[in-house]
């Protein structure tokens, strides 16, 4: 509740224009759909590969800008700066940094996507057991199931789907500690230097 306050006391405006500038550029391509299916009508190459450069232009564009946003709001509620230079802040930081960031997603979404795939099919066993013992039977007299599996299915889905909820909120807490890691070493190496280069010229 201390977070939520804080975020609708100070951050609002952020998250708002962050998302303003995602909305644009969502609407841009929608627009280009829009277009796209109207011009499908008239066989022009030209055109039709001029529509399919900007929309992946756009797409390209709109997921940098997600990713952007992300870590600007984060920059945003370490330091309460505004988005702008939050943006260019995490920006530069990242860029610092490029091969980490990789090194990062990578491990971190392959490692989510095996605990979401865990946690989705321990439940959808645990479903097919209850299912087909005879636990299912005292506990509901009057029902029989012509097909556990479908039920099954839809808890696997159902799990996956919270799973993946979840572990959004485990995902921001990730890239939060990468960044603070990249800050610190910045700053760290950054000190070192001006020490070094101080001592050497009083030397």
């Amino acid at each position: 509740t201390a977070s939520i306050y804080r975020t609708l006391r100070f951050h609002i405006g952020t998250l708002a224009f962050g998302s303003l500038i995602l909305t644009i550029c969502r609407i841009i391509r929608l627009i280009l759909e829009y277009i796209d299916r109207k011009l499908k009508k008239f066989d022009n190459e030209l055109t039709k590969a001029i529509l399919c450069c900007c929309k992946c232009f756009f797409f390209c564009l709109e997921n940098f800008l997600r990713f952007l946003n992300r870590n600007a709001y984060i920059m945003c509620a370490i330091h309460g700066k505004n988005f702008c230079s939050s943006a260019r802040d995490a920006f530069n930081l990242l860029m610092r940094n490029v091969l980490r960031v990789i090194a990062l997603d990578s491990t971190t979404d392959f490692l989510f996507f095996l605990s979401k795939l865990l946690i989705s099919l321990g439940m959808s066993a645990s479903t097919f057991v209850y299912l087909t013992s005879d636990l299912f039977g005292q506990h509901f007299p009057n029902v029989f199931l012509h097909v556990p599996l479908a039920q099954v299915f839809f808890i696997f889905v159902g799990s996956y789907i919270i799973a993946s909820v979840f572990f959004s909120v485990y995902s921001m807490a990730v890239d939060t500690l990468f960044l603070c890691f990249c800050e610190y070493s910045f700053f760290y190496c950054s000190s070192k230097i001006n020490l070094i280069s101080y001592f050497s010229g009083g030397l």
